[in-house]
């Protein structure tokens, strides 16, 4: 897991002083909101560029776009909505997405194992956590009886047609 120190953040928003602009200049390192993306995504370069979602946001919307990623930001508004997490998972798993997927908002200690689970490789912490006691906390637990983004489960459910197979061979005699 890689900690973002916002001061030092090599990714920036497109931002003035009304808000984020509608059509920003296409750079390197460039942080859009869903909003700017969709308004630039047509004529824009090939330069690295991040997304930010909401945790509202669809993550489907921009399957088609991920390829052109490098960052996804997903928000965590509050410690207890966990639905960036279900991005991050969507992100990683069904979207097979292999660029930097990144926690931000209130992100509290307590959260780094889940987050690393669901295919989230970095984080902002919100100013009152402990770097040290995140970094601890990546370590409390050994093994998983349920598989994460990267691995398989320790145990699997069986193919949904493995009855019929095993119906099969008692039928012709076989042991099972």
């Amino acid at each position: 897991m890689k900690f973002i120190d916002i001061h030092h953040d090599q990714w920036h928003t497109a931002g003035g002083e009304d808000g984020p602009i509608q059509h920003p200049a296409p750079r390197d390192g460039l942080l859009l909101t869903l909003e700017q993306w969709h308004a630039v995504r047509e004529t824009w370069p090939a330069v690295r560029t991040g997304v930010i979602l909401k945790n509202t946001d669809d993550v489907e919307g921009l399957e088609a776009d991920l390829p052109r990623l490098a960052l996804v930001v997903l928000e965590f508004p509050k410690w207890v909505d966990g639905r960036a997490y279900s991005q991050a998972r969507l992100l990683r798993a069904r979207y097979r997405y292999t660029g930097e997927v990144r926690a931000t908002g209130d992100v509290l200690v307590d959260m780094m194992p889940l987050l690393q689970r669901c295919g989230v490789d970095a984080v902002v912490m919100r100013h009152d956590q402990s770097l040290e006691a995140a970094q601890r906390a990546l370590g409390f637990f050994g093994g998983h009886y349920q598989g994460d983004v990267a691995e398989r489960p320790l145990f699997q459910r069986p193919a949904a047609d493995a009855w019929k197979r095993d119906d099969a061979a008692v039928h012709q005699g076989a042991a099972i």
